[in-house]
């Protein structure tokens, strides 16, 4: 009777406790969602697929020099927030949400052991990379009614494209992007001396109603002259000679200044844009002598390189989706989902 007393004891804990544990070892795991609340769901549905990517990943917060460890979709919100206005089309913001995502992703692959500008991290939230802002951040510059009027917008864009990253030839590139074109994107090669097949000059249409399509700024021959001068010191240059000592050398496909030369030395087109802060370098100067006045026009704002954020804008308003769009902007391009597998190798 003590033989089968212990029997019976021994086939209770297997068929009592035994599940138990296995259930609570394997059933629940947690996952961070929205601003850092807790959702609770299987473990098979968040252990990474052939179709979904999840993972977090580290941003350097340059307003505190902190290191934020996020989930991926979650910062993927507040960058797109922070770099275009939610008032754009949703496609638009769609776009935007697969530029942001894989540029991301391509910073984390690039520099697993942080930026060299910010060894802490691959990416941070500044402009350097791309600019990040957290929800309370986007309320406090934005109006009362910013968050409830426009932030499930951000997030209709960022959730219904989760995942979706570009590739070109089978591998994540880097999808450079900027404010407004001028009419024509320009050549990753002749901005930044890296010849990318998926960054090339494009036509971008209906960019027209961009707030710095078209600026101009205006000084003195005097002014001019003094801040060429500070930067080339050696030129012999003065507001009587300004037709002669500077020449166009060269333009890019889009228009863009490429070159100049002043007083004879050729300098890059980003240098005059640098010194005068221009919008682009899609620029010409004009002298009046007998007004003294120079006068500096400036098409487009931002590098050029890439997707046109207002020439998405525009394209969605004339019914083109956010994959179209990114076809367009990003030659040759594919649109897959994210995989863990992308990130091991």
């Amino acid at each position: 009777m003590r033989k089968i007393g212990i029997y019976t004891v021994v086939v209770l804990v297997i068929i009592i406790f035994i599940p138990s544990i296995i259930v609570k070892t394997f059933n629940f795991v947690p996952k961070e969602n929205k601003m850092g609340k807790k959702i609770v769901r299987s473990q098979v549905e968040e252990s990474p697929s052939e179709n979904e990517f999840n993972g977090n990943i580290k941003v350097y917060d340059t307003r505190n020099q902190q290191v934020i460890d996020m989930a991926l979709e979650e910062y993927v919100k507040g960058v797109v927030a922070a770099e275009m206005p939610a008032e754009f089309h949703i496609e638009a913001l769609k776009a935007q949400a697969v530029a942001s995502r894989t540029y991301a992703i391509s910073r984390t692959l690039k520099y697993r052991e942080g930026h060299p500008d910010h060894i802490e991290a691959p990416l941070c939230t500044g402009i350097h990379c791309q600019a990040y802002l957290t929800l309370e951040e986007l309320n406090n510059i934005h109006a009362k009614d910013w968050e409830e009027k426009y932030w499930p917008k951000i997030e209709e864009a960022v959730v219904s494209t989760k995942g979706q990253i570009l590739y070109y030839g089978g591998e994540i590139i880097e999808p450079l992007y900027h404010s407004t074109s001028g009419g024509m994107t320009e050549d990753a090669l002749n901005v930044f001396a890296v010849d990318l097949p998926y960054l090339k000059a494009v036509e971008s249409p209906y960019e027209e109603d961009a707030p710095k399509f078209r600026s101009l700024i205006t000084m003195t021959g005097d002014e001019f002259v003094e801040k060429l001068l500070k930067k080339y010191p050696g030129s012999n240059i003065t507001k009587d000679n300004l037709g002669e000592k500077i020449k166009l050398v060269e333009k890019t496909q889009s228009g863009r200044i490429k070159k100049l030369a002043i007083d004879g030395s050729v300098v890059n087109g980003r240098e005059i844009r640098e010194l005068f802060e221009l919008n682009s370098t899609n620029f010409k100067i004009t002298f009046n002598p007998k007004t003294n006045i120079v006068d500096i026009e400036t098409i487009g704002y931002g590098h050029g390189v890439g997707m046109s954020q207002w020439g998405a804008n525009g394209m969605a308003k004339n019914g083109r989706d956010y994959e179209e769009i990114l076809k367009h902007y990003y030659t040759g391009v594919e649109l897959h989902q994210m995989t863990m597998d992308n990130l091991n190798n």
